[in-house]
């Protein structure tokens, strides 16, 4: 996608872009919903499939089962897409273009809580046409129903956003910008590569980030995985995705409210540290109830649950956490660490993250998965593995956080000294002459007492 954007930014106005990328997307969730759907039994290969899993074996049932359900892959696929063109790249972008400094200082921070203001109201949404089904006939896919509803109103939001977007660029004064641009260092792999090896920071401030993007992947899948064998059901699963939104929502609205009195009472360092140890410590008891199912039995049979519920719930828990502490903690972190860099740095190390681990911390993990399961089999037969691989992730993510914590605080504290020399030279000392001195007092004398002491 990002190297389709940049061409047609290329030829295209901004105007003719943002329309350009949005209505694709809304055009496939309406078709999705209305027409996709309803026709899956004809447009899915499932003969094909079959005939495939027996002459290619087990190994290879994941990569045949997305050719098998090919239409539902590829909305899972636009569904992820949607977060990060249309809120990442065209609003935000939007945002950048239209919004002067002094307003996105007070302006900002109010997106990010409306953002997840948003993600409670949608989990109830979701939650409701779930719900659906029960006051359905038989005989009647509630599925498909509940899809209908939901898709219309995405359908319905993506238009208001066009509209609202046509309205304000139309009738709403924007702030003019500066036509001189800035230059970007054009980095390609092996330079960002060279760049981040070259430089500990940089390199501390990369693995912070791929340890995110595989860590999170890692838990996520597997979650569902279990998730999926709980609620076999579309609708419970759909439901229960619902409850999970909301509970993410607040979860993350509280934490965003927190995070001002961690950084001032605590600091750079324990919010960098919050984000990784939320993720180790449930991840060790998610994989635990996994693994260890048959002893906890009876001690979460009290709880009126089976193990499968309850790493479920545990799973769930470590999801909401770890994306509040990501979105409240982890990226602030992320960007206040640039800030005591000098500009090349700042600029090259930036690029050099876009460009290798952002990509890296996002298939890192997928790849791994599926490494795991073309060589155990299954992916319940790799997660004793895939708890390993987090534990070692997780542990060098902090050390890399703490490594970067030194780092940061050395720089910051330079440059304060910078600072604190800055205004101690542009104290000014004065000079008198030899006849203004009183009686008694030479000009040296007079200059020594006028010096600032402690320099």
């Amino acid at each position: 996608f990002m190297l389709l954007y940049t061409k047609l930014s290329n030829v295209l106005s901004k105007k003719a872009l943002f329309y350009t990328v949005i209505v694709p997307f809304i055009v496939y969730f309406g078709a999705f919903g209305f027409v996709m759907y309803p026709l899956s039994n004809l447009i899915h290969p499932e003969a094909l499939a079959d005939k495939l899993l027996a002459t290619l074996g087990p190994r290879f049932m994941g990569p045949l089962a997305i050719m098998r359900i090919w239409s539902f892959c590829l909305f899972y696929v636009m569904a992820e897409l949607w977060g990060s063109v249309v809120v990442s790249v065209l609003f935000w972008g939007f945002a950048n273009q239209i919004t002067t400094v002094d307003e996105a200082k007070k302006f900002y921070p109010l997106f990010g809580l409306g953002a997840n203001v948003a993600l409670i109201f949608s989990g109830r949404t979701v939650k409701y046409f779930s719900n659906m089904r029960k006051n359905l006939g038989p005989g009647v896919d509630g599925w498909a129903v509940s899809l209908k509803a939901m898709m219309s109103i995405v359908v319905g939001m993506g238009l208001a956003i066009c509209f609202l977007y046509w309205w304000v660029n139309r009738y709403v004064p924007l702030p003019t910008r500066s036509k001189k641009k800035k230059v970007k260092p054009q980095m390609g792999t092996m330079e960002s590569l060279k760049f981040l090896v070259s430089s500990p920071y940089i390199r501390d401030l990369a693995t912070l980030v791929v340890a995110y993007g595989i860590s999170i992947n890692l838990v996520e899948v597997t979650w569902k995985s279990k998730l999926k064998a709980q609620f076999p059901s579309p609708n419970e699963y759909s439901a229960f995705m619902g409850d999970f939104s909301t509970c993410t929502g607040i979860a993350t609205f509280t934490m965003m409210l927190l995070s001002q009195y961690v950084f001032k009472k605590y600091g750079w360092g324990v919010a960098a540290k919050i984000t990784p140890t939320v993720l180790l410590l449930t991840g060790v008891a998610f994989f635990s109830l996994i693994l260890f199912g048959g002893p906890f039995a009876p001690l979460v049979a009290k709880l009126g649950m089976t193990p499968l519920l309850a790493a479920v719930y545990v799973g769930a828990l470590q999801n909401i956490f770890s994306k509040s502490a990501k979105y409240s903690l982890f990226d602030p972190c992320k960007e206040m660490a640039y800030i005591p860099l000098d500009e090349d740095t700042k600029v090259k190390g930036k690029a050099a993250i876009d460009v290798v681990c952002n990509p890296l911390g996002k298939s890192g993990g997928a790849l791994i998965q599926q490494f795991m399961i073309l060589t155990f089999g299954s992916l319940a037969n790799s997660t004793p593995y895939l708890g390993v691989i987090l534990l070692g992730i997780v542990t060098a993510w902090l050390a890399a956080a703490k490594s970067l914590e030194g780092q940061f605080n050395t720089l910051m504290s330079e440059e304060e000294l910078e600072r604190e020399m800055e205004r101690a030279s542009s104290v000014k000392i004065p000079v008198v002459s030899q006849e203004d001195a009183p009686s008694g007092e030479t000009t040296s004398q007079l200059s020594e007492k006028s010096t600032p002491t402690g320099i």
